[in-house]
């Protein structure tokens, strides 16, 4: 089994001790250095070679955020952190979790696990992806991008993108409609639309974006999710039934 090359970077030396002991009970995962100096880890990533990166964000000289800038995309990252305001601006940042401190082994398994299959489906030839022996094997990898985190009024939220039936967009903020609630951000319609996955999601409307499994009919331009009727705009129309062909609907 090839194991993924790790360091762990956090200038507390208990939380290093925990990731390290969790490394341990991991397989597929191999600790290659852990460090509190944030500067040192950054050339041992700038040099190659490191698949995933464990990453506090509050240091003294480099914050979590400012060393993923610097790094300028190598490596997969996992933050650790006891701060939950950074979740938003971390997934701006394409880090593939976020694990709040104190952090439990169920959840660190669950989020290394999928860096893990993230990186094996990008080389189908090698090996298929890890099983976890903490769940049901799954059928194949999970999807790159899985959940988003979005700012309400009160907190940052994450939203599960099975969860999304569609979005309304509405002058400065967006409705986000779920399986079981609405929420409310402070966000435009053009940044949730590149934000969200393609082939999952479709903007059918200057004030929609649908996600394409949760269609139950289409009718006359008219798309019905649950009790709601969404009507196709003449701009996005050729796009979206270009989509449906494909998908064999």
């Amino acid at each position: 089994m090839t194991k993924l090359k790790c360091i762990a970077v956090d200038d507390e030396p208990l939380a290093l001790d925990i990731i390290e002991d969790y490394i341990s009970k991991v397989p597929f995962l191999e600790l290659i250095k852990r460090t509190e100096n944030a500067i040192e880890a950054l050339q041992m990533v700038q040099a190659g070679g490191i698949d995933l990166v464990f990453l506090d964000i509050q240091m003294p000289e480099l914050t979590g955020i400012q060393f993923l800038k610097i790094a300028n995309g190598k490596s997969s990252y996992i933050f650790t952190t006891a701060y939950s305001q950074y979740a938003l601006e971390s997934y701006d940042l394409n880090v593939s979790d976020y694990l709040l401190k104190p952090i439990a082994f169920d959840r660190f398994y669950k989020a290394v696990e999928k860096v893990h299959n993230q990186l094996q489906a990008a080389k189908p030839a090698e090996q298929p992806p890890v099983q976890s022996f903490l769940s049901p094997p799954a059928a194949a990898a999970k999807p790159m991008q899985d959940f988003i985190f979005v700012k309400t009024e009160h907190k940052i939220q994450k939203i599960e993108l099975d969860d999304i039936l569609y979005i309304e967009g509405l002058k400065d903020y967006i409705s986000i409609f779920t399986k079981t609630e609405r929420v409310i951000t402070l966000q435009n319609m053009k940044k949730m639309d590149e934000t969200l996955p393609k082939g999952q999601f479709i903007r059918v409307h200057k004030s929609y974006i649908i996600s394409l499994d949760k269609i139950e009919s289409i009718e006359r331009s008219r798309i019905s999710i649950g009790d709601k009727i969404i009507p196709v705009g003449d701009t996005y129309r050729e796009e979206f039934f270009r989509h449906i062909d494909n998908k064999n609907i």
